[in-house]
């Protein structure tokens, strides 16, 4: 399963952009959330691939991301509004070059369908504060939950344990 994961992975990497464009704002979760801003507060606040990530519903390439090597204790913050949604002590080495997690903290996210990709249906994750995109969440991920949050590390801030 690992290798057919890492196999997979190694593909789109070389497949894709840096950063996937959402195919129209469709797959973005709407609101009301009680964090709102405005697209200029959101492009001044974010980076380029921030914001195609987390407002757009862009991927950031696989591999790319300095959190997923983290292994301290903390617990990882939504970049837009700082929400904590993922403790580190769930998050485990899924082999496909992003952060992932087997569970999140109560009431941190929302979720929806994403049909972006023809040949599949994928649950997208959000956070439920204010609605920035963060990855998805797919059934292949390790006891006790089944679950893989499988995120993007630039829609995440890492706050280690004082």
């Amino acid at each position: 399963m690992r290798t057919r994961r890492l196999f997979l992975t190694t593909w789109l990497a070389a497949a894709l952009p840096l950063v996937l464009p959402a195919a129209g704002r469709a797959d973005i979760a709407e609101g009301p959330f009680e964090i709102t801003r405005t697209e200029a507060q959101w492009r001044a606040m974010l980076s380029e691939a921030e914001y195609a990530v987390m407002r757009e519903g862009a991927t950031e390439r696989p591999y790319s991301s300095p959190l997923n090597d983290e292994t301290r204790p903390g617990l990882y913050h939504c970049r837009g509004c700082d929400l904590p949604l993922y403790d580190a002590a769930v998050k485990y080495d899924s082999g496909t070059g992003w952060p992932s997690f087997w569970d999140v903290l109560p009431d941190a996210i929302g979720t929806m369908e994403d049909r972006r990709l023809i040949f599949q249906v994928r649950t997208e994750c959000h956070c439920r504060r204010c609605g920035s995109h963060l990855g998805h969440i797919f059934e292949d991920g390790p006891e006790p939950t089944g679950l893989r949050h499988c995120l993007n590390g630039v829609a995440l801030v890492f706050r280690p344990a004082v």
